[in-house]
């Protein structure tokens, strides 16, 4: 017997049913903005105005790299639904392992360059010599954790084809949690403590 509250991609969507399944991935990307939000919360109150500036500066940089994550998972969820569809699960299997490995290859070499090319990539979004420090420094970090980030944003297309859109939020929420606590924890109290 079908349960009534699963929602399946072959079911025929009404407007309620649609807005429940896509319901978590809209919570999901509200949330994923507010990272930004609380990084800049933190540097702005504990650490300055010029670092807040840097961070911001070299923010759109990071998601783009990211953002090779969406290409990645938007096109290969299409692709592993069409073979799921044709009835091959191993060929499905073996494309999805594909996406994945892809992607954290692609994923390391992308840190590997924005980690090299940081103060150029800086300097050519128009960090002062007052921000530089501060933006190759978070860069660098940040840019770092690329096949991370990239690997986050492939898992949510791949969820959402799997009908599970709420393990999607959960996961990005347990992030958002995470990365609001270590903020708390590096900014504001390891900062603090340093300062003393």
């Amino acid at each position: 017997m079908k349960n009534k509250d699963v929602i399946q991609l072959s079911d025929h969507f009404t407007l309620p049913r649609l807005m429940r399944f896509c319901l978590p991935s809209i919570v999901m990307m509200v949330f994923t903005s507010i990272y930004g939000v609380v990084d800049g919360y933190f540097v702005s109150n504990f650490v300055g105005k010029t670092a807040f500036a840097s961070v911001n500066l070299v923010m759109p940089f990071v998601m783009i790299l990211g953002g090779m994550g969406f290409m990645i998972g938007t096109g290969g969820t299409s692709l592993v639904s069409k073979i799921l569809g044709e009835g091959d699960p191993d060929n499905a299997n073996r494309t999805f392992s594909m996406m994945v490995l892809f992607t954290l290859a692609l994923g390391v070499v992308l840190s590997g360059i924005g980690i090299a090319f940081m103060g150029p990539v800086a300097r050519f979004l128009g960090a002062t010599d007052a921000m530089m420090a501060d933006c190759v420094l978070y860069g660098r970090i940040v840019t770092g954790f690329t096949f991370a980030f990239m690997l986050q944003n492939v898992f949510q297309s791949f969820f959402i084809a799997a009908e599970k859109p709420k393990l999607g939020l959960k996961v990005t929420v347990a992030a958002g949690v995470t990365n609001m606590v270590l903020d708390a924890l590096f900014i504001a109290v390891f900062l603090s403590l340093i300062h003393i």
